[in-house]
């Protein structure tokens, strides 16, 4: 088996990009490549949920009051594990879990960052084989190092964020993550298990033709919201047609087409939910930092997303996110 060199694997470019920094000391780069890690081995376990007593409820329920799946305390009993045995992170947040964990020894208590996670997005489609995902992101710690982390380096405003990312159990698999520097791709490579480089440099394009919403919950909606939904229903600024509707009910697989083809994703407040449904910190605020890396944006239809100060660990919020030109006609339909 030959391999192609010139297709650098995530070690490689985290390396790389290390480089660049003379001072920089390694951690981040180890943080991703312990996350690799871990999504590599609930990637194994997704291929075979068929096959094994894998699939299906836990038969309890989690902080959100959701049912848990099987799949779900795997992934997360992973991503915990392996950042815990790590030398990287001083702690973790999860959706699956009440409360923060922190990582009381002396290696953790001297790491610089915190990372927060939805260890398995979209597990209501696991038993329908649809494509779901994990979602991280990644702090600088502001309590002080050598002692335990503190609630206070969880409860950050996106914008403090310095790396985010996805990874989407799909067809393929691919690991996404964003810096300050851009956002990149790496697709799993089955044959030697590792991610490579396949998306350099990843840009939302400005525009595009694909709305991505819960039509069910229409009358739910608020006005301004309804009659977005109606433009998209009944135009395109490029064909003049009505814009394509696309929703998997996965979000990390939507919001990721929508990233690579350009389009819009919302999950408004609806009267039975009016603070929304979506999660702050684990959810929207990784992926309003890779779109607006990538030159995309992200809203809670009052407010850039990044901006919103966390006041609790399990916040829900309204979500926007997509391609500004998109976001920016949006607007124009909420501020009315």
């Amino acid at each position: 088996m030959s391999v192609n060199r010139n297709i650098l694997t995530l070690d490689e470019f985290t390396i790389q990009q290390m480089r660049q920094f003379p001072k920089a000391t390694g951690e981040l780069s180890s943080l991703l490549r312990d996350i690799g890690l871990a999504s590599k081995r609930v990637n194994v376990e997704v291929n075979k949920a068929g096959l094994v007593d894998i699939l299906g409820d836990a038969g309890t329920m989690n902080v959100q009051g959701e049912e848990v799946k099987k799949l779900d305390i795997f992934a997360n009993n992973q991503f915990v594990g392996v950042l815990k045995h790590g030398i990287s992170c001083a702690g973790i947040g999860s959706e699956e879990l009440d409360d923060i964990v922190i990582f009381d020894d002396e290696v953790s208590n001297n790491s610089k960052y915190i990372c927060m996670f939805d260890p398995l997005d979209g597990s209501g489609n696991i038993d329908v084989n649809v494509s779901i995902g994990t979602i991280f992101s990644i702090y600088r710690r502001v309590s002080e190092l050598g002692k335990p982390c503190t609630m206070a380096d969880f409860l950050q405003p996106g914008n403090k964020q310095v790396a985010a990312g996805y990874v989407i159990y799909g067809s393929s698999t691919m690991l996404v993550y964003a810096t300050r520097r851009g956002v990149n791709g790496f697709t799993l490579d089955p044959s030697i298990g590792e991610f490579s480089l396949s998306h350099p440099d990843i840009k939302c394009p400005k525009d595009g033709k694909i709305y991505s919403v819960n039509h069910g919950n229409f009358f739910q909606y608020t006005e301004g919201v309804k009659k977005y939904i109606t433009a998209c229903q009944k135009k395109d600024k490029t064909t003049g047609g009505p814009y394509t509707q696309r929703y998997i009910g996965s979000m990390v697989a939507d919001v990721h087409r929508n990233l690579i083809k350009g389009g819009i994703f919302m999950y408004p407040a609806t009267t039975d939910k009016p603070k929304g449904k979506l999660r702050l910190l684990y959810e929207c605020n990784p992926f309003a930092f890779i779109v607006e890396t990538a030159g995309g944006k992200a809203t809670n239809g009052e407010k850039r997303i990044l901006d919103l100060q966390p006041t609790e660990l399990h916040q829900r919020t309204s979500f926007f996110i997509g391609s500004s030109d998109m976001m920016a006609e949006l607007e124009t339909h909420l501020a009315v």
